[in-house]
């Protein structure tokens, strides 16, 4: 069994679960991230390093005596493009070499769902064809190549798909809508609200991440899906959120064609913080298929896409503290609302 890991993105909100529930669980953590680490203190089994994925002291540094890597830092869609291939796909690349020239066993990729694209289909499988919605999702699509060509030189690495993600810290887009929540407003969403939208609990993540790191390579050497497996519409569950907070809201649709055009000119000028892959799948179904990681590593997910919602405004509601609020870019951040603190007033 591993006993020593490297996290990359280790003060990303996905890379503090991942490093909490390694050192609760007896293991040595090393956590590796180009900000601070300002979450709790993990005690005398995390060591964190300061550096980028990219630069090659840091990096062979902290991969000293490791078994297995989790790579979850990336640069984010609201990055410049230059920003997220240099990371998502040269970092990547640089990652993968440096480890295994150093003795690493695997390193388990973290990828997304929007290698499909808005698909046509429903509910997609693995074998989907991958077509990235701009520079992140086409970014997860190259990086996830490099993945598979280290597999077929015989190498360990997983490739994990997770739908979004969230739950206790998570802030950016969700900050948004909780902050709107907590404000006792009615909740738009884009188009009629019937469509399906599954979401995945960061703790449900995290026990897809144990599994592919401790199940033998003939079994964990795959790429697998990740996301709840109930939900239903965006508008009952969203509901769901609003009826746990207990303002007596409703969710409130808006028609795709009035809201799509106005987002798409505010991001290009700069006033609204949602990007395409935001606003362009709010109206759509877009739900994967979990069956391969549920029979073939016997994962089962505890939170529905609707728990998912109501923990992570738990959450925001009655832990984050405001005196330290950090405006930013990335998950562990709260986004700035621009127009859409104007847009506030009229729900």
């Amino acid at each position: 069994m591993p006993e020593k890991f490297l996290v990359t993105g280790a003060s990303g909100f996905l890379g503090y679960h991942v490093s909490k529930d390694l050192v609760e669980k007896g293991k040595t953590v090393n956590g590796l991230d180009i900000h601070e680490f300002q979450y709790p203190d993990l005690g005398e089994g995390f060591h964190f390093y300061r550096g980028d994925i990219r630069d090659k002291d840091p990096l062979t540094g902290s991969l000293e005596g490791v078994d297995v890597v989790v790579h979850s830092a990336a640069a984010l869609p609201r990055w410049s493009e230059e920003e997220i291939f240099s990371t998502n796909v040269d970092g990547t690349e640089h990652l993968l070499e440096t480890s295994f020239n150093q003795g690493v066993d695997r390193v388990i990729f973290i990828s997304s769902t929007s290698v499909y694209g808005i698909p046509e289909t429903h509910p997609v499988d693995e074998n989907y064809p991958v077509s990235g919605v701009g520079p992140y999702g086409s970014s997860k699509v190259e990086a996830e190549e490099i993945c598979f060509d280290y597999q077929g030189k015989g190498h360990c690495v997983p490739v994990l798909r997770p739908k979004t993600f969230a739950g206790p810290y998570r802030l950016g887009v969700f900050s948004i809508l909780n902050d709107w929540v907590e404000s006792g407003k009615n909740i738009p969403v884009i188009g009629d609200g019937e469509n399906k939208y599954q979401l995945l609990h960061v703790q449900d993540l995290v026990d897809a991440i144990n599994l592919v790191a401790t199940e033998p390579e003939e079994k964990a050497n795959d790429t697998f899906n990740v996301g709840a497996t109930q939900f239903g519409s965006i508008k009952e569950d969203l509901q769901e959120l609003l009826d746990y907070a207990g303002y007596g809201k409703r969710v409130r649709p808006v028609p795709s064609w009035l809201v799509i055009p106005g987002l798409k000119l505010l991001e290009n000028l700069n006033l609204s913080p949602l990007y395409e892959w935001v606003y362009a799948t709010a109206d759509k179904d877009h739900y994967v298929s979990v069956d391969k990681i549920q029979e073939v590593l016997g994962w089962e997910p505890n939170y529905t896409t609707a728990e998912v919602w109501i923990d992570s405004y738990r959450w925001y509601s009655e832990e984050y503290d405001r005196d330290r609020e950090d405006i930013g870019r990335t998950h562990r951040t709260a986004w700035a609302q621009g127009a859409l603190s104007l847009a506030k007033l009229f729900f």
